[in-house]
């Protein structure tokens, strides 16, 4: 059967939508302590540059808004996993840092999301999932901006 164009567009975008809702779902139930997108709040700062762990730079690595990237800060700094302060170059910007049981936590749930990795990827070779990775960058970058991935060491 062949499709339409604007079929499998919206067949993509569709699948999409509702695959981030049930990874979501599913990574939580994994996680147990946190959520996955507390997971990838904390991950986004230990991705950056000490001097570069502000609310705007976190948001952009997540691919969000700094207001939501706000919200995720609020509720670890309450929970004692990050602790904020103003940016001590620009008044600004407010720095986000990880605390000793921020950085316990996000080891403890780490090894819980590398088995969830594990059961959602068991079937795909690695060269399957170079090309989603790649195809994936390929639909972040549609308009012209580039995705500030995790691929640099993390720093914990």
């Amino acid at each position: 059967m062949a499709y339409t164009r604007a079929f499998l567009m919206q067949q993509t975008y569709a699948t999409l939508f509702s695959l981030t809702n049930k990874l979501q779902v599913q990574g939580d139930r994994y996680l147990g302590d946190l959520t996955s997108r507390q997971l990838m709040t904390m991950l986004a700062i230990t991705h950056l540059a000490e001097d570069q762990r502000t609310l705007n730079n976190i948001a952009r690595k997540l691919g969000t808004t700094k207001q939501s990237a706000k919200q995720l800060i609020s509720i670890l700094e309450r929970e004692g996993y990050v602790v904020t302060a103003p940016h001590p170059h620009d008044g600004r910007a407010i720095d986000a840092k990880l605390t000793k049981s921020g950085k316990q936590i996000l080891l403890k749930c780490g090894e819980r999301g590398l088995q969830f990795f594990d059961d959602l990827f068991q079937e795909f070779a690695s060269e399957d999932l170079e090309t989603l990775w790649n195809l994936l960058k390929k639909l972040y970058r549609f308009d012209g901006e580039e995705q500030s991935g995790f691929e640099d060491e993390a720093s914990i």
